[in-house]
């Protein structure tokens, strides 16, 4: 990146963030948070995904199985997790659920005094997986497990809600991978450790019988192309200069994870075993 458009980023974030500030002042109604790209951007997900698999192929026998697994594991501890990893909400306050799924992983816990920049990257590029996975979700709607299986899932308050959406892709899975692409690419020294939280992450989905695997492996993909396609966005390029100053300066101040990421990480270690 060359020093021009390094200026270029810094005063689009400035511009931003000041934006941002007056909206706060002037409206007693927080300002709707979206994505970083326009509905045209977003990558196709009609398009860019096969067909979900069809009864009586090898990939929906997978599907199958991985749910038989990831089924026998109602009542442990991972189930609780997986409930957990459910919750992308992002509310007022200090340390948000949506955000902070990753607290482990990068080592520094996101929150909106400390780290606003990295807090937006998150809940930004979440609207823009929603956004991502709804063409192929709509288009498809295919039946979730839960439907098919008739079992609870780990989110028993959003089955009404949720029962005549489309279960592929998940968005989920989409906005998890994207966001460890971004956070790795934000903290490299702690990669490994971020996309192995990537893949947790949407085998949370399996786990709260949300999904199906198939769903989970094509979110991947997905979420691969949309942070391709965020690189375009200078807001994005903005904030995720700041984003890496902020965890840096976490970092140089002490800052840690308020999680027990000892055993976090046991947890999450179990998993569907046929899931890939």
């Amino acid at each position: 990146m060359t020093r021009h458009q390094t200026a270029v980023i810094a005063r689009t974030r400035r511009f931003t963030l000041a934006a941002l500030s007056l909206i706060a002042v002037a409206s007693p109604v927080a300002a709707k948070v979206t994505g970083y790209l326009l509905e045209t951007k977003v990558p196709d997900s009609i398009a860019l995904l096969p067909t979900p698999p069809a009864a009586g192929t090898v990939t929906a026998a997978l599907d199958a199985q991985v749910s038989d697994e990831a089924l026998a594991l109602r009542g442990t501890e991972r189930f609780a997790q997986a409930s957990r990893d459910a919750d992308d909400s992002f509310p007022k306050g200090p340390v948000q659920p949506g955000a902070n799924q990753f607290s482990c992983a990068l080592g520094i816990d996101v929150d909106a005094a400390r780290t606003p920049a990295l807090l937006s990257l998150l809940q930004r590029s979440r609207r823009d997986a929603s956004a991502t996975a709804r063409a192929a979700k709509n288009h498809y709607l295919r039946p979730r497990p839960y439907v098919v299986n008739a079992k609870s899932t780990c989110t028993p308050e959003e089955e009404d809600k949720k029962r005549e959406t489309g279960s592929y892709p998940s968005s989920h899975g989409i906005a998890g991978w994207a966001w460890a692409l971004i956070l790795a690419e934000v903290t490299p020294q702690r990669a490994d450790a971020i996309f192995a939280r990537g893949r947790s992450y949407a085998e949370s989905r399996l786990v709260c019988n949300m999904h199906w695997h198939s769903d989970i492996v094509q979110a991947r993909f997905l979420g691969a192309a949309l942070v391709a396609r965020l690189h375009e966005s200078p807001e994005f390029q903005a904030d995720l200069l700041a984003a890496k100053h902020e965890i840096a300066a976490a970092r140089a101040s002490g800052q840690s994870s308020s999680h027990d990421c000892t055993a976090e990480e046991a947890v999450l270690k179990v998993r569907p075993q046929s899931a890939l």
